[in-house]
């Protein structure tokens, strides 16, 4: 089974930049699709953006568009989350997952299987 650790976190002021990573192992033909996620104590843990194995974005949070890129280097099988732009209400855990079942790639949580730990963001102003 896959298995993914999310690194890049940190502190940031306001309007400045940050690249989260998400190395995975045993990765297989089978993750078809892969994302990124965000929570914040008392609340959902929300879709940020996902994208298929092709390289294709299939979603993109609206209160993150224009500021945040998904992207994937297959060769090192690392995912990559650049955030732009931050602020303060982008402080949250961020999580990356892995959807290996079924063919469907959207920004809902329900629908991965596989979880990093998680790297926690926090910006400030």
């Amino acid at each position: 089974q896959v298995q993914l650790v999310e690194s890049g976190g940190g502190s940031v002021q306001s309007g400045g930049s940050l690249r989260l990573s998400c190395a995975a192992s045993r990765y297989t033909a089978s993750t078809l699709c892969m994302g990124w996620f965000r929570q914040v104590p008392g609340k959902e843990r929300e879709g940020v953006a996902a994208i298929r194995s092709d390289g294709s974005t299939t979603y993109v949070a609206d209160s993150v568009k224009g500021r945040f890129t998904i992207s994937q280097d297959n060769a090192e099988n690392t995912l990559y989350l650049q955030m732009n732009s931050l602020r303060l209400e982008d402080t949250a855990i961020y999580y990356c997952a892995a959807k290996t079942r079924g063919f469907s790639c959207s920004g809902s949580p329900l629908l991965f299987d596989t979880w990093g730990q998680g790297t926690r963001v926090t910006v400030s102003s």
